[in-house]
């Protein structure tokens, strides 16, 4: 999942919401807001049906596959407390998520890329897995070549960033501290992950 090149506008349709933000996806949504295939009117999918749109949600907008989800399931259900929350809460702190909420990037692909690159430093150290999960106190930044900052800066004035209270960011520097941990509500994906559990309990 996290090497997906197929027709991003046609997953936005299929799942209903914005999941990939490029701006060929998103006007291809606003558009045409039903799922793709010739038969429009369609029947009420099962409660499996259901639970494999939530579970593909969660993949696609993170950029997992089916093995690292259910990796990122186990750990959860190991946990005290709700499941499902555990489950995205831990997400939402993955490096790429975080670069892109803080507004480095208009993507999460596009932040993974540069991850990937190189691009992004943790607390002045090279990180390039996006999986790295961040931590309360670290600082993301770009990597001190001229060429990234410039780049970077560009994107993060374009992007509309996500107000975050557990994580703050410097346009002037570059710069998003990790000021806490993601709460329930910091949840950027609207997703019913009860049933999400449900299903990969099975």
């Amino acid at each position: 999942m996290g090497r997906y090149t197929g027709p991003k506008a046609r997953i936005n349709r299929r799942l209903g919401m914005l999941i990939y933000e490029d701006a060929g996806s998103s006007r291809a949504l606003e558009r045409r807001d039903h799922p793709p295939g010739m038969n429009i009117s369609r029947r009420r999918p099962s409660n499996y049906g259901l639970a494999l749109m939530e579970k593909q949600k969660i993949k696609h907008y993170y950029g997992l596959g089916e093995k690292q989800l259910r990796k990122y399931f186990s750990k959860a259900s190991r946990q005290k407390g709700n499941t499902g929350q555990t489950l995205l809460v831990t997400l939402e702190q993955r490096l790429d998520n975080v670069v892109r909420r803080a507004g480095f990037t208009k993507t999460r692909p596009q932040a993974r890329q540069g991850i990937v690159h190189g691009h992004f430093q943790v607390n002045g150290i090279t990180v390039n897995k996006p999986s790295y999960r961040v931590r309360p106190g670290e600082v993301i930044s770009v990597r001190p070549r001229k060429n990234l900052q410039i780049m970077y800066r560009s994107l993060a004035e374009e992007v509309s960033a996500d107000s975050l209270d557990w994580v703050s960011f410097d346009l002037e520097t570059c710069r998003a501290t990790v000021n806490g941990l993601p709460g329930p509500s910091d949840i950027s994906l609207p997703v019913d992950a009860n049933l999400v559990v449900e299903f990969l309990s099975r």
